[in-house]
């Protein structure tokens, strides 16, 4: 949906299991464009020399001013600590809730080993991250971050390609790794999509992931969606490419609204199918598009032609489900309202 997400991190900190209390053991100040942190780049945020033991969490404090000297993608000094820049050239500031004073808190513990170097992975969700405006006129930021342990975790990468066309690579497609359980009894966490990426211009993609059973879906305007059940062990590199084939596409729009809607709430809309994926023993679920709006916002979605769930969700709110039918011929349009338990 975007061109660029900009996120300014200030410090890191870590806290100390025995007293409780912050170390700081990064201050980059910098400017990072999540959406060039794909498909394996990384940027350091710092190197310290902790004493051994176990730390409970870390947290990141974001900042409230730019980079001093840092360009955008247009060359031009950044208008904002934390923005984003949309399909037509806008930029809009992203308002944190809570990062630049109290920062955002990750709870997950680590062991440091003596005479050794722990290496932390911070993967940014860029997709989950930002939130359309709404009766606010607001984006906000809402990060959405797990760590990694390079110890640890798992690589898939591979290539997506054109099937009708075949080398011609796909830019741009959307690559997630799902998690489905139907068994769950919230329709929302049925399908958890636990990392996504962009493919570059050669169709190349490189997911980091933890040990675990994933459906590896590939989405892209104008292609009809499709998936690769995997099972990545630790420390393994796992090569699938896939392959799309084009298709037409419909739209579908509304307005979502919040009934006693609690400050920077949103709504999450998840667009799902049911698909059999290759080396799947049958037909699963898969989220084809998910995006975040604020109350009163508006969405408008183009999606391949076909039956889809609508899921709608947020905190404290009834869940919202909706079976609909994209039709090129004939735009939809679904108004959506998230009602107290």
């Amino acid at each position: 949906e975007y061109q660029a997400v900009y996120v300014t991190i200030a410090r890191v900190e870590v806290q100390d299991d025995d007293e409780g209390s912050w170390q700081t053991v990064a201050e980059p100040n910098k400017t990072y464009n999540l959406l060039e942190l794909v498909n394996g780049v990384r940027e350091t945020l710092g190197i310290v020399t902790l004493d051994a033991g176990h730390s409970t969490q870390m947290r990141l404090i974001i900042g409230e001013t730019p980079e001093v000297g840092s360009l955008n993608i247009f060359s031009v000094p950044h208008p904002y600590a934390n923005y984003v820049i949309d399909l037509n050239d806008d930029d809009h500031e992203l308002k944190v809730p809570s990062g630049t004073n109290t920062g955002l808190k990750i709870v997950n513990g680590f062991n440091i080993n003596e005479n050794q170097t722990t290496e932390l992975i911070l993967d940014f969700d860029a997709m989950r991250s930002v939130v359309k405006a709404g009766k606010s006129g607001q984006y906000l930021l809402t990060p959405t971050i797990k760590v990694l342990t390079t110890s640890e975790y798992a690589i898939v990468s591979g290539q997506v390609t054109d099937a009708d066309t075949v080398p011609t690579p796909v830019e741009g497609a959307l690559v997630t790794a799902q998690v489905a359980d139907a068994a769950e009894l919230d329709p929302k966490d049925q399908v958890v999509i636990e990392a996504g990426t962009v493919s570059n211009d050669d169709g190349d993609y490189a997911l980091v992931l933890a040990p675990g059973e994933y459906n590896l879906v590939a989405t892209q305007a104008g292609y009809l969606p499709d998936c690769i059940a995997i099972n990545l062990l630790a420390d393994t590199r796992l090569t699938e490419n896939i392959s799309l084939s084009t298709t037409t596409s419909g739209n579908i729009s509304g307005i979502v609204n919040i009934e006693n809607t609690q400050p920077d709430q949103y709504a999450t809309v998840d667009f799902r199918q049911d698909l059999t994926c290759i080396d799947a023993s049958g037909a699963t679920s898969i989220t084809v598009k998910s995006i975040n709006i604020a109350d009163g916002g508006s969405y408008s979605v183009d999606l391949p032609e076909g039956n889809y769930q609508l899921v709608a969700s947020t905190f404290e709110k009834v869940t919202v489900t909706e079976d609909v039918t994209i039709d090129a011929s004939s735009p939809t349009n679904l108004d959506i309202m998230l009602e107290d338990m």
